[in-house]
């Protein structure tokens, strides 16, 4: 299943700076939130989130090469690891691939969920695990004290168990976890830099396949689905839904202590701050956004059409520093190749990328043979030869 040139790929993913030093899907302006508007108890389980975030990042090559190694090609290789409320990794191993469910729900889900992502990455786009070489999949459960969060750091997911009050186990919601180990197939295929809007597409295609990951697991089709990136993660206390909308994003949650969901939906509204490494949790809805009409417009299975266009860029054709509009010239290009130039889906990935400000609806299309490029079409980035086996289906 592995593809030539990606192995080349997967040595500059290792190597490179700012990949994705820790990636966790509870956003540091969340924590910095309830840091102001909590309890004293909530200001103490954010700090404390905050903090053990910011060791981990300090300790990722500590931890980076912990218990990761590679299985014969088509296998599943889970083991789930109970932290017992301590920060030291991976923990006591208390379920292995094939063997019976513990009763306990944050061991189960993460050993679920874990499956149903290799599952639609296996089944749907023929990787072989994370980094198309049988990687085995461990995942840390109980990690820390109401630890507020769940991440990837480089070779094994970890799970908190929330605090209770604001948030419930992060195992809980499946798209979650598909979530966290997307980064690491961006890790060793795309390594887009995590900052700016290089860093939104990082955050942004967790969250695609992410959703696509639920949408699978229930067999839902893009009608069917609710759109919404850890649902169910919230406690009935907090006014919201999730923590992010991709059929509306902005809209997730509104609440006293957590604050506005402040994802734009648009480029007018794109955040230009210096937070949240440049803003790659908020502006990465609008990414999110482009999917999410694009995959409407198809109709049925997301994973069928729009998940295939979106894998093939994040595999062969995005780089470090690509940014919406490269991500979007590049889909759409994609698009066409796949199902032909002015097809429905072409059309579809085009509009979507349109209606969110990231192209110009007005602007000739690229990808019409033989159109004379014009003055302003020549400054864009010429489209790098795509690697061997880019139309693998």
């Amino acid at each position: 299943m592995a593809h030539h040139g990606q192995r080349s790929n997967q040595r500059q993913a290792q190597s490179r700076p700012c990949i994705c030093p820790i990636c966790c899907i509870l956003p540091p302006y969340m924590a910095e939130q309830i840091v102001r508007n909590g309890s004293d108890a909530e200001k103490a389980w954010a700090m404390e989130t905050l903090i053990v975030s910011e060791q981990f990042r300090g300790r990722r090559e500590a931890v980076g090469g912990i218990a990761t190694f590679t299985i014969p090609a088509g296998e599943k290789r889970r083991t789930i690891f109970n932290a017992k409320n301590q920060t030291d990794l991976p923990g006591t191993p208390v379920r292995r691939e094939g063997e019976a469910a513990t009763g306990d729900a944050a061991v189960d889900e993460a050993y679920d969920g874990a499956g149903a992502t290799y599952d639609l990455f296996a089944e749907i786009f023929e990787r072989n695990s994370i980094d198309d070489r049988g990687m085995r999949l461990d995942s840390t459960v109980h990690y820390g004290e109401n630890y507020d969060n769940a991440f990837w750091n480089g070779s094994q997911m970890v799970y908190g168990d929330g605090d209770g009050k604001l948030f419930n186990r992060f195992t809980i919601a499946i798209d979650v976890i598909g979530h966290e180990l997307t980064h690491g197939v961006t890790q060793f295929e795309a390594g887009l830099i995590y900052n700016g809007e290089p860093g939104a597409l990082n955050e942004s295609m967790s969250d695609v396949f992410g959703i696509m990951v639920k949408q699978r697991f229930n067999n839902q089709t893009v009608d069917q689905s609710d759109w919404i990136i850890g649902a169910g993660l919230l406690t009935e206390q907090v006014k919201g839904v999730g923590i992010r909308s991709m059929q509306a994003p902005g809209t997730a949650y509104d609440d006293p202590v957590l604050g506005k969901d402040p994802q734009p939906a648009h480029m007018k509204d794109i955040y230009k701050g210096t937070g949240d490494n440049g803003g790659v949790h908020i502006n990465s809805g609008i990414p999110n956004h482009a999917f999410y009409l694009a995959a409407m417009e198809m109709g049925g299975y997301a994973w069928e059409k729009a998940g295939k266009i979106w894998y093939i860029a994040l595999r062969d054709r995005l780089r470090q520093r690509s940014n919406f509009k490269r991500a979007a010239t590049v889909l759409t290009t994609i698009a066409g190749e796949l199902y032909g130039i002015d097809s429905a889906e072409q059309k579809a990935v085009r509009n979507a990328w349109e209606k969110v400000g990231v192209l110009t609806p007005d602007k000739p299309s690229t990808t019409r043979p033989k159109t004379p490029a014009t003055p302003s079409e020549t400054k864009e980035t010429p489209e790098p030869k795509p690697k061997s086996g880019q139309k693998k289906k």
